[in-house]
């Protein structure tokens, strides 16, 4: 068996992970990262994107709408805004979400904040692919 650190995934409702991992992909600002026991200490902030955690030799995936990460030798915490497992993500809803953004995107009025809807359409992209729907 493969070398073993804490990890916690916190949100501002759960705690939506708490266990001992192998390893973990996840992706910051600057790219994604492969995290194994042993790493040095960091902070990255995290984009939206894919949390892949591997325990017992199996990876499961859970999308991430952005946050931070603490990383010591021992133990990560990922504190995020919103965390849902793939199996767990109501596809119809992410796809709802999508074309609203695209619809605010495409508007272009001055009330429309295209920021926000550009963070919108990137975390229902990211629902969508984590679940495995193509779009």
């Amino acid at each position: 068996m493969a070398s073993t650190y804490a990890l916690e995934i916190v949100t501002p409702d759960q705690k939506f992970f708490v266990g001992q991992v192998e390893m973990l992909i996840t992706r910051t600002t600057q790219g994604d990262i492969g995290i194994l026991k042993g790493h040095e200490n960091m902070v990255a902030p995290l984009a939206v994107g894919s949390i892949q955690i591997k325990q017992d030799d199996v990876f499961k995936n859970a999308a991430c709408s952005g946050g931070f990460m603490t990383v010591t030798p021992t133990k990560v915490t990922l504190i995020t805004d919103a965390a849902e497992w793939a199996e767990e993500i109501d596809v119809e809803r992410a796809l709802a979400a999508m074309e609203r953004a695209k619809e605010r995107l495409a508007e272009k009025a001055k009330s429309t904040d295209a920021a926000r809807a550009e963070i919108a359409l990137a975390k229902a992209l990211n629902r969508l692919s984590i679940a495995g729907k193509e779009v």
